[in-house]
């Protein structure tokens, strides 16, 4: 892959998010359905306003989701997209270097430094205070006393996107792109098939940390069952009528599956910036 432009970075970024909330995602925000209080208008324009901050050759990752978190606050008021800060801005620089995506994903991880830290700790207090837990010389309302990469190991075993950060975006790379890329279900749309494969598969982050992780399991459950049910009724109105009954469901329970839905967007993205996937770029 040669290396991409940041006006290109940004633009498919931004083309990125548009996918996701155009795609019928139970219990998230999307265009189909409201929910949560929350509008697709605040999601759509914490997009524009962070995308410029999630590239650049001569940033850091902690600058870049620092920068980004920062904007969106200031637009918006409200933390939207933390978690698709956290996993595109890796992304973006493998992107910016060329070569495979995956092996620059790596790369970039690996030469994490202490001010990447220092900000990251700072976006996340910013975003959600708290949002690393307390555990000792991890919390992220006091100055990181670790390496981003010690102090995202230490929350991995209850935070995915903390779990990517150690194994170099592998969700995204295993589940995410094939789950796109898949032939399964052509009336679904890719970013409807890939929620549902992380959904499915995984006791939501975001699920967890609001209800704890047996809440999170009985969703997950419910999302495995509704998969199968998907794969054994290939009618696309029946399909479309049981992904909206668990998303009115889910929403009149207060659930929302966040980080499913983050991983989505950072698997949209990393397939658009390998052209794996077309799909509409708004102006950078």
């Amino acid at each position: 892959m040669s290396p991409l432009s940041p006006q290109t970075i940004a633009a498919r970024y931004i083309a990125a998010c548009e996918a996701e909330l155009d795609a019928l995602k139970p219990g998230n925000v999307h265009r189909i359905a409201g929910g949560h209080r929350m509008e697709v208008e605040a999601f759509e324009t914490s997009a524009r306003v962070s995308a410029p901050h999630i590239t650049g050759e001569s940033r850091s990752l902690g600058r870049r989701v620092l920068g980004a978190v920062r904007a969106t606050r200031e637009a918006v008021g409200e933390n939207t997209n933390l978690g698709i800060l956290l996993l595109c801005a890796p992304l973006a620089m493998a992107a910016e270097r060329g070569g495979d995506l995956r092996a620059g994903v790596a790369e970039a991880l690996a030469g994490l430094t202490s001010a990447d830290a220092a900000d990251v700790f700072a976006a996340i207090a910013l975003a959600s205070p708290g949002g690393l837990g307390s555990a000792e010389n991890a919390d992220v309302r006091e100055p990181p006393n670790v390496g981003l990469l010690d102090a995202m190991r230490i929350a991995a075993p209850r935070d995915r996107i903390a779990r990517a950060y150690t194994d170099a975006l592998a969700d995204v790379f295993a589940i995410g792109l094939p789950s796109l890329a898949g032939s399964e279900r052509p009336d679904l749309a890719p970013a409807t098939r890939c929620f549902l494969a992380f959904a499915a598969r995984f006791p939501d982050s975001h699920i967890a940390r609001k209800y704890g992780s047996e809440r999170a399991e009985l969703i997950r459950g419910r999302f495995e069952t509704l998969t199968k049910q998907l794969k054994a009724n290939a009618n696309p109105e029946t399909a479309r009528a049981a992904l909206l009954d668990l998303d009115h469901a889910l929403k009149s329970e207060g659930v929302n599956p966040g980080t499913s839905a983050d991983f989505t967007v950072a698997s949209i993205f990393a397939m658009s910036l390998s052209g794996g996937l077309k799909i509409d770029e708004a102006d950078g």
